[in-house]
């Protein structure tokens, strides 16, 4: 049974309406609700497949009245101060599906807001370049740090953060039948942290080099105390020099693609339990090389005796940003004689074909290209700084 409310002068109730006294109608919304005058008697439910508002206006509402709110919906709902009105909050004033909370109104115009649901937990904070996205009709601050800088948590709470870490350079050579492999693509991490109101130092790690000895890329992280987020580089690509002969490409975040014998197989992943893939293998043949790990396949083997394997795919990043489709951490592409691998993802740097290796660009994670055949000395092209992304729901 649901209590009459609201009640009305000279009004009778029965004996099952007092003992059901805290039952309180449902108020179905499918739209965006401004809310008005007897709302504090109902429970407002929404209930749409797309994101929501409920307007709180000043002057409605009189101290101490408590407005319920909840959502079945698919769409996230936000609470949103009209003209005027202060909304405060120690969680989020998003309710993600089934998720519920309730005003406090402390004066017309001041209102506390009790989140009882998802995202009552997540923190604020400051840093890098900042944008509103929505993702899964879930409305988030996204910080991004393309380069090294401070995340300044002014609210202690939860923070969803994506990490990459610089592509590994394409693997080189110095002789002219000898292709390089393509570079690994920096490794990536998705995680939910805890963190307290603090500044903690974030580093975008760089790409690798294609020079004659290639090097893998180098880390990005989150603060730098023992609870730090980091996530490794990826490796270089094998190639060929003529003091010490065949090199083996670079253990990394991703493995670099393999070259010439006896270094058959691309290098595999450090850590398995950040993602990335091995390179692609190598062959006896030296005219063309193995694709470099991608964040989310390992390279391709040569695809022939002239041209060199693809770059392993990379990862599409919408789904934290919800900003479209944007791929991040593909392998670089091995070289050949003829043609190169492609960049995986057309993120990683292509091999050359008979020619250099091509760089990744910045802020990718994407390995480089390994050097193809064709010249006494060839490198191979840079592999892709990394990049972080921090997100909370507003």
């Amino acid at each position: 049974m649901t209590t009459p409310f609201p009640f009305v002068s000279g009004q009778v109730l029965t004996a099952a309406q007092l003992n059901d006294i805290q039952n309180l109608p449902i108020s179905d919304k499918t739209a965006s609700y401004v809310l008005v005058a007897g709302d504090e008697t109902k429970r407002t439910m929404m209930n749409s497949a797309s994101a929501t508002t409920i307007t709180v206006n000043n002057s409605i509402f009189t101290v101490g009245d408590i407005i319920q709110i909840a959502n079945k919906g698919a769409g996230a709902t936000v609470v949103t101060a009209g003209v005027g009105v202060t909304i405060n909050t120690s969680g989020s004033l998003s309710l993600a599906q089934y998720g519920g909370g309730y005003l406090l109104a402390l004066s017309a115009s001041t209102f506390t807001f009790f989140n009882l649901g998802s995202g009552a937990n997540y923190g604020t904070a400051t840093g890098g370049s900042s944008s509103s996205v929505t993702v899964g009709g879930i409305n988030y601050t996204l910080l991004t740090f393309t380069t090294d800088g401070n995340l300044v948590v002014s609210k202690a709470g939860l923070f969803d953060v994506l990490l990459f870490g610089g592509g590994g350079g394409g693997g080189s050579t110095q002789d002219n039948t000898v292709s390089g492999g393509g570079g690994g693509a920096g490794g990536y991490v998705q995680s939910t942290l805890y963190l307290t109101a603090a500044t903690y130092a974030v580093d975008i790690g760089a790409g690798g080099v294609g020079t004659s000895q290639p090097t893998n890329g180098f880390c990005s992280s989150i603060d730098t105390t023992a609870r730090s987020l980091a996530v490794p580089g990826g490796g270089f690509g094998g190639g060929y020099t003529t003091a010490g002969g065949a090199f083996a490409a670079g253990i990394g975040g991703a493995g670099g693609g393999g070259s010439y014998q006896p270094y058959l197989t691309g290098a595999v992943s450090a850590l398995p339990t950040v993602g990335g893939f091995a390179g692609g293998t190598g062959t006896s043949s030296s005219a063309s090389a193995a694709g470099g790990g991608g964040v989310t396949a390992v390279g391709a083997a040569r695809g022939s005796a002239t041209v060199g394997g693809a770059g392993g795919a990379g990862y599409d990043v919408n789904a934290f940003t919800g900003s479209g489709s944007l791929f991040k951490g593909g392998g670089g592409g091995g070289g050949g004689s003829t043609t190169g691998g492609a960049g995986g993802s057309s993120v990683g740097g292509a091999g050359g074909g008979n020619s250099a290796g091509v760089a990744a660009a910045a802020n990718t994670g994407g390995g480089g290209g390994g050097a193809g055949t064709g010249a006494a000395s060839q490198v191979g092209g840079s592999g892709g700084s990394g990049i972080v992304y921090v997100r909370f729901k507003v």
